[in-house]
């Protein structure tokens, strides 16, 4: 039996309902020899800002119990470069290519969607509201609605593509946030980004990231992930991506049993090159099991045989 894995994402269509994460899958070209991108339902590129990036001095990666912590600090070519350097392999493809998109001012993230504006071979923008406002302190974007409404709707001005809003977790009400998102208009919300952590080296009594604190990802976040995409999906009429910790096909069916319409692989691709590939082909494996011809019948169908108030 044939199986549909195309999804819709209000007007954004995938071949398939798996995506790599931002940050994890570089430009595309690193991993080439690896896995053909062509046959991912899209990629999303590492972070864009306005101006070239060094980072975060090292170290800034750290390996912990089912999860990486980092603190890369969007290191990146800049989006001139992006457009002379990366742009032209990226639109070499035949599949979904969405470019992460970050800044420090609501200003800054406007720019770099006004200089992509012109360019074809991209669909869509993933607006990552995780990075600090340089005006108020540092504090994210993401972690107060009225910043996140305002950084979006600046955006959201600035061009006419298919909007994403990169939601962090790191809040005490998400909903809230995926409202603001809402109401500056984008097609659709991408949760989670990394949660807060640090490591300690304990003989030398010092933080083991540069910065102390960093994003940790991989399995560990998975639950907090699910929950946060159940929770907005009962609130808000957009498209969800899931993202947080998927490592295999039954992972990602959950993320669509929570809610979500499609996901995204991330510290998975670091452990094996293959993931994305290996989860299509076991989300079609297990919908041809479970008498299902279309991945979309999962979407949100979470049975829930009580009542529930979380």
């Amino acid at each position: 039996m044939a199986v549909d894995l195309s999804i819709e994402l209000g007007a954004l269509r995938l071949k398939n309902p798996v995506l790599v994460a931002s940050g994890t899958y570089g430009w595309g070209q690193q991993y080439r020899d690896l896995l053909d991108p062509n046959l991912l339902g899209g990629l999303i590129t590492k972070a864009v800002t306005q101006h070239p990036r060094e980072g975060n001095s090292p170290p800034r990666i750290v390996e912990t119990s089912c999860g990486l912590l980092n603190s890369i600090g969007l290191a990146n070519v800049g989006v001139k470069a992006f457009i002379r350097e990366k742009l032209p392999f990226l639109q070499s493809l035949k599949t979904t290519v969405i470019v992460n998109v970050a800044g420090s001012t609501p200003e800054e993230y406007a720019e770099v969607a006004r200089q992509l504006e012109g360019y074809p071979g991209i669909d869509a923008l993933e607006i990552n509201i995780s990075c600090p406002n340089v005006r108020e302190g540092g504090l994210a974007f993401g972690s107060d609605p009225k910043a996140a409404l305002r950084v979006l709707s600046t955006v959201r001005r600035t061009t006419k593509r298919f909007l994403i809003a990169k939601l962090s977790p790191n809040v005490t009400d998400i909903v809230a946030i995926a409202e603001s998102a809402v109401d500056a208009g984008v097609e659709a919300i991408s949760l989670i980004n990394t949660l807060v952590g640090m490591a300690i080296d304990v003989p030398r009594q010092r933080p083991r990231l540069s910065t102390v604190l960093g994003g940790l990802s991989g399995p560990a976040i998975k639950p907090v992930a699910l929950a946060m995409v159940w929770k907005v999906a009962q609130k808000i009429d957009l498209p969800i991506i899931g993202v947080g910790g998927i490592m295999t096909a039954q992972d990602a069916m959950e993320f669509f049993l929570a809610g979500a319409s499609a996901v995204e692989v991330g510290t998975a691709n670091f452990v094996d090159p293959q993931t994305p590939l290996k989860i299509i082909r076991g989300l079609e494996e297990a919908c041809v099991q479970q008498g299902l011809k279309r991945i979309r019948q999962l979407v949100g169908k979470m049975v829930i045989e009580t009542d529930t108030n979380i």
